[in-house]
């Protein structure tokens, strides 16, 4: 996932993960604003690490993330540069299954995406076949509401998260894949 880092806190923030290589918390925000004052966060969120940057021309740091496991906040506080930080417990990772042969059209689609995006990190063949990463991958690429991309990354079960993808597309026109 690209970001593009431009407030103080998160650059801190930024600075810090690539000084330690650790890497850091991302979850949607419940209520608040984006930018400026701290805000309500929703409990699951990814750990996301720091594959590439730069710094754009506009002065803005551009990084490239890789998402590496779910996590539940369960404490939260607020650093002096209004960073939010918290205590985490990390969400065992679902037993993956199999896809099975209803929801091959669902892998289809995500090769179709990969391809016309130029997605090379979806080039693992054998994955495709993989009913929790084909899910996982269309929760993050399909032009959904956050609102629906959140309760995709709570879902625990794969087969479960399929058929939620597979109703979101029903709702969704095919002009929203312009992307």
């Amino acid at each position: 996932m690209p970001l593009r880092i431009f407030e103080a806190r998160y650059l801190d923030m930024i600075s810090e993960s690539l000084r330690t290589g650790a890497g850091f918390g991302i979850s949607l925000i419940r209520e608040g604003a984006e930018v400026g004052g701290p805000a309500a966060c929703h409990d699951i969120g990814t750990l996301a690490r720091i594959i590439d940057w730069q710094r754009g021309e506009d002065g803005v740091l551009e990084i490239t993330v890789h998402g590496e496991g779910r996590f539940r906040i369960l404490r939260t506080r607020l650093r002096k540069n209004r960073l939010l930080e918290g205590d985490i417990e990390f969400i065992d990772g679902e037993e993956d299954r199999e896809l099975p042969v209803e929801y091959q059209l669902l892998a289809d689609l995500l090769r179709q995406i990969a391809e016309k995006f130029s997605l090379t990190y979806l080039s693992d063949e054998e994955k495709f076949m993989q009913a929790g990463w084909v899910g996982c991958r269309l929760a993050e690429l399909l032009p959904v509401d956050m609102g629906d991309k959140q309760i995709l990354l709570e879902m625990n079960d794969p087969i479960r998260r399929l058929e939620q993808v597979q109703s979101i597309l029903q709702t969704i026109s095919m002009d929203q894949f312009a992307m």
